[in-house]
């Protein structure tokens, strides 16, 4: 692929130039002649990225980095100098230096001229050369529809199943299936290729000042798991990475500042993803979904039905009418109101209340109204939207009143239950539980000295379990009871049914008392780099522990080892027509090293019917099918049970929150 001496793996996909990847900055070209007091003293280009010393002088991150490997001194007036000693320009720096005009690289064919920061996405979603060496790329690398397929013959070995080679920059994947791996999302009939032809991934760099922020995911897998890569399960609500909005869960972290996770545990990856640093640059593996020949129009799910509406402008600073707000109980971006006589409300097809899951192509389900806002002042004359639309809510007897409509409006709850003896299981291969119990004798008004999270009315139901063990009580001087040990009682009464405030309660009037006999069980990974340093530094961020969804940061492995009987289960029913794929791909079943393993969520394709249902995740366990158990099944056993399943299947699931960064 080549126009005009530049081929699409070469280019930046950021800036649109040819440069060394990490090792040199962007490239632009400025129309008009800029301040010097916006130039970097390295370079004398426009900053990128700049950082603050502390004496007063401003330099692109990379030129300073790269000058600190070498030297030990600001490069103006030679005072000594670290790099962890400079902090990150002002806002108001940053907004001024995105504002500055430049041209696209491409000027032989394509003539605009925008803000710089509007530059990647004009060439994302505009610029014809761009479009015209990824489609080219695109077209050479797909492979045949055939070779998508992941199933392992019987010959073939899964020894392999958790080694992911690194990609090179930005360079479309040329997909090949993994030994072992369960495939569903990418099996195919004759009567779905009409559909669809190509699953798209990427690798992308996706680099973000961080300071000394979290960046808000919850991570899955690891090396010493079932799922091999490491894989962002959730995008924390405005977080770093909701606001930057180039990640989505399912994306596959492959590096961390150069470091390789491909075949590291999950702990020590957790602890790389932490390391505190200025820059963060990641290297993820991202499905881009299918490419769709015809689009369906009005698709339907079970939690409302998809549709597609195009907006024309008049012209492209035209505004569309449209007021986006978030919600405080749900992510993603909803439409509040239409502005009579804007041009969505002459259009019609926009409504109140739908959730607006892409706008030109970009997924928007876990993004923010001033994503979606920047991506429709961005965009042309035409603006192209996905949303979804709830039901119209179904009053009983026709004599529900306007209490009634809201009602009926709220999402059910999710109906948990205890995973039924039929669907027990042996934890994954080198995960397993002990349990422990400590007697003590103690005075009545002195305290065990511990703090508590989860319960059966937090998020994925999590059992009580213990978030710190305080110097100043009885439990830390006797040794046995550690951080994140599950509470299973309390002087014979069972706490494993109850939720937060009733084992505060039962745990404080228990205390009082001269004796108390405790039981827990501790997870253990054979694994010494999940139970070793990278364990605790990241258990040791707490602190809030009531709050386990945001606060705690219990790592996602320590729930693998849990005994099937304390699991919380619950049904996740998923809808498709004939022509479409349900939209996961799992591993799990029998493994020659491991013996017979459970059946975990890997991957979920952008656009499917898992995707847009939004409640599955990766790292969940599939328990059972249609109420049939996946104990003991094989791939040949599951894969043809879930293909059969033309439009409706019942995924019987335990969800673990993902390990927090």
């Amino acid at each position: 692929v080549d126009f005009a001496g530049l081929t699409w793996a070469k280019m930046c996909k950021e800036c649109g130039q040819q440069h060394e990847g990490g090792q040199e900055n962007h490239l632009y070209e400025y129309q008009d002649e800029v301040d010097d007091e916006l130039v970097c003293h390295i370079c004398l280009q426009p900053l990128l990225h700049p950082m603050d010393t502390p004496c007063g002088h401003t330099y692109c991150f990379q030129c300073l980095s790269s000058f600190l490997k070498e030297q030990d001194f600001c490069p103006v007036d030679r005072q000594q100098l670290q790099l962890h000693h400079c902090r990150p320009s002002s806002l108001l720096v940053k907004n001024l230096l995105d504002k500055l005009t430049v041209l696209c690289p491409h000027q032989a064919e394509c003539q605009q001229q925008m803000q710089r920061c509007e530059l990647q996405p004009h060439l994302h979603n505009r610029c014809p050369v761009f479009r015209r060496l990824r489609e080219e790329a695109e077209r050479r690398k797909r492979p045949p529809w055939n070779e998508l397929k992941g199933n392992r013959g019987e010959g073939e070995s899964g020894a392999d199943t958790k080694h992911t080679p690194t990609m090179t920059r930005t360079a479309t994947r040329d997909i090949q299936p993994e030994p072992g791996l369960i495939n569903p999302a990418f099996e195919e009939s004759e009567d779905e290729t009409s559909m669809r032809s190509s699953l798209v991934a990427e690798a992308n760099v996706v680099e973000m000042i961080r300071e000394e922020q979290e960046l808000g995911l919850r991570i899955v897998g690891g090396k010493d798991t079932p799922l091999g890569n490491i894989v962002i399960q959730e995008i924390i609500r405005d977080s770093l990475a909701a606001r930057d909005g180039r990640l989505a869960p399912g994306d596959h972290i492959l590096e961390v500042n150069d470091v390789s996770l491909a075949s590291i545990p999950h702990g020590r990856a957790i602890s790389v993803l932490g390391r505190p640093c200025p820059l963060l640059r990641l290297i993820v593996m991202q499905e881009k979904g299918f490419n769709p020949r015809h689009p369906p129009h009005g698709t339907t799910h079970n939690q409302g039905t998809v549709i597609q509406v195009t907006l024309v402008k008049r012209d492209r600073s035209a505004p569309l009418g449209i007021k986006l707000i978030r919600k405080s109980d749900e992510t993603g971006v909803f439409i509040l109101d239409l502005l009579a006589g804007g041009l969505a409300a002459k259009d019609g097809k926009l409504c109140n209340n739908d959730k607006v899951l892409a706008i030109n192509g970009q997924d928007l389900r876990h993004g923010t109204p001033e994503n979606a806002a920047q991506i429709i002042q961005a965009s042309e004359v035409r603006v192209n939207f996905v949303v979804m639309r709830q039901p119209e809510p179904q009053e009983e007897g026709g004599s529900g009143g306007e209490g009634q409509g809201r009602v009926a409006r709220r999402a059910p709850e999710p109906q948990y239950f205890r995973r039924p003896s039929t669907y027990m299981k042996d934890p994954p291969g080198g995960f397993s539980s002990q349990e422990k119990m400590v007697s003590l004798k103690k005075e009545p008004r002195l305290s065990l000295g511990i703090t508590i999270a989860g319960g059966r009315d937090c998020r994925s139901r999590l059992p009580v379990y213990i978030t710190s063990v305080q110097p100043v009580g009885c439990l830390h001087r006797d040794g046995t009871i550690k951080k994140g040990d599950v509470l299973l009682s309390i002087n014979g009464v069972d706490l494993t049914q109850l939720t937060y405030n009733e084992a505060v309660s039962v745990l404080k009037a228990q205390t009082a008392q001269a004796q108390v006999v405790l039981r827990v069980i501790q997870t253990i990974s054979e694994d010494p780099g999940d139970e070793g340093e990278a364990a605790k530094e990241a258990m040791e961020s707490v602190e809030n522990p009531r709050e386990d969804d945001t606060d705690w940061a219990q790592l996602w492995t320590r729930w693998l080892g849990l005994p099937s009987h304390m699991h919380w289960c619950r049904d996740i029913v998923l809808l498709k027509t004939n022509q479409e794929s349900w939209g996961f791909s799992i591993v799990g079943g029998f493994e020659e090293n491991h013996g017979q393993q459970p059946f975990f969520i890997k991957t979920i394709v952008p656009g499917t019917p898992a995707h847009l249902d939004g409640r599955l995740k990766c790292g969940d366990e599939i328990v059972a099918v249609n109420g049939a158990t996946t104990v003991g099944m094989n791939n040949s056993s599951l894969i043809p049970m879930l293909k059969l399943q033309k439009n409706k299947v019942t995924l019987t699931v335990v969800s673990w929150p993902g390990s927090l960064v």
